[in-house]
């Protein structure tokens, strides 16, 4: 039996799909693989990217941490905020990337050093993940051996 996979963000679905056949996902303890038949659980997610394979093709999202549960071959990822990977703009978040490191560097914060922190591992997230997706090629194509 498939999985059923349902993405959501306070804003959004993002993603909702059956007939997924794996879900590789950014644990608080590492990456983490749910299978049809898998326990129920409940974890939290780090940033990071989150792999969905359906029909042999795999797609990428950016997510920025949240908790994933499983139950019953359903999960439900809660992300704090998800991206496809073919919808990042690598300009922008190398800009915010530039944006976050000189603001630290200068000690100057338009709120606190935490909040800016945070905003460079946003943009660093999304550029590893961006730039994954371009040594890849396409997404679903096939990493290259």
């Amino acid at each position: 039996m498939p999985l059923n996979v349902e993405i959501v963000t306070a804003e959004q679905v993002v993603y909702s799909e059956e007939g997924v056949e794996r879900l590789i996902a950014p644990g608080a303890d590492g990456e983490l693989t749910v299978l049809p038949q898998h326990a129920a659980f409940i974890t939290t997610l780090s940033p990071g990217e989150l792999r969905i394979v359906k029909g042999g093709e795999e797609e990428a999202m950016a997510i920025t941490g949240g908790f994933l549960e499983v139950r019953n071959d359903r999960i439900v990822v809660l992300a704090d905020a998800a991206e496809r990977v073919e919808e990042i703009d690598i300009a922008r978040a190398e800009e915010a990337r530039r944006k976050a490191e000189e603001a630290i560097r200068e000690q100057r914060y338009a709120g606190d050093l935490a909040q800016t922190q945070a905003s460079l591992q946003r943009a660093l997230m999304r550029l590893r993940v961006g730039q994954r997706r371009g040594r890849r090629g396409r997404p679903g194509s096939p990493r290259p051996g």
